[in-house]
């Protein structure tokens, strides 16, 4: 297949968990510590999912072809995506984390429908897509969507339906996001507030564990790149792990029913009353 070679020139040797901010308001400081204490198995999962993605990408450092390049650029994006939601999370950025989520997911839906034709789209758009309009590197956008994919995944479309809601504008996401101790009498607001709330850092923590180990399945699902057995293993712990882990009825959950998301265990503080909320 025609087209340029492909190189991997960098990337990170090891994934660490955002450190205490430095500067900031108080709120964000304390929901670092609260989400540190309080979230410490969760955030110690998640750096090892990240770290075990790592892991396989050194593993395959020198590998080339077509292929490698379009699971190792779109993995790139899941992997930034996933470390900057992380980030928002920790200082209690919640409205910030479903669109980095999002963007996450949608990579990883790209890279399983690729994987499932066999990488053809993406071949052609290779080929020809990279090239010169006069002195300008041109660069084709080569359009794609992995619609079949979450379509087709129970797992993954419960995912995607969840995280466009809360993405996406709507009146209804928006007041949970920035007023989510509102009632059917007050909206209490917060702009752009960075008060740390437990039910929301469960939530979106949780769906980083699943898109990080839905991530390292992916990638196994493929002969594309080469794994060690010790990497193997490493990743099959990482996904029974967090699948144990948000097995869990007491942390805030979701679950769909037909058109509505119901939360369960919505509560700003450990010791808050636990509410119920359809959205």
């Amino acid at each position: 297949m025609a087209g340029p070679k492909f190189q991997l020139v960098a990337f990170p040797e090891v994934y660490a968990l955002p450190g205490r901010p430095g500067s900031g308001s108080q709120a964000m400081k304390d929901a670092h510590r609260q989400t540190s204490f309080l979230l410490a198995d969760d955030l110690a999962l998640l750096e090892r999912a990240m770290n075990s993605q790592l892991r396989i990408v050194a593993e395959n450092a020198k590998a080339k072809g077509t292929h490698t390049a379009a699971l190792l650029t779109l993995w790139s994006r899941t992997f930034s995506h996933l470390a900057d939601a992380v980030a928002s999370i920790s200082v209690a950025s919640y409205a910030s984390a479903p669109l980095l989520l999002r963007g996450a997911l949608d990579c990883i839906a790209v890279q399983r429908s690729l994987i499932a034709d066999g990488f053809a789209e993406y071949e052609t758009w290779y080929a020809g897509g990279i090239g010169k309009q006069g002195t300008a590197l041109s660069v084709e956008l080569g359009h794609y969507r992995a619609a079949s994919v979450l379509a087709e995944d129970d797992r993954l479309g419960l995912l995607y339906r969840l995280l466009s809601a809360l993405a996406m504008p709507h009146f209804g996401s928006t007041l949970l996001l920035t007023s989510p101790d509102s009632g059917e009498n007050k909206i209490v607001a917060g702009f752009a507030d960075s008060t740390f709330h437990l039910a929301w850092a469960e939530v979106t923590l949780g769906l980083a564990l699943q898109l990080g180990a839905a991530q390292i399945e992916t990638v196994r699902s493929t002969d594309v790149l080469a794994l060690s057995d010790e990497a193997a293993a490493d990743c099959d712990a990482v996904t029974r792990a967090v699948a144990s882990a948000l097995a869990s009825s007491r942390r805030c959950y979701v679950e769909q029913q037909a058109d509505r998301f119901t939360f369960h265990n919505f509560r700003r503080t450990a010791t808050g009353q636990p509410r119920r909320i359809i959205l």
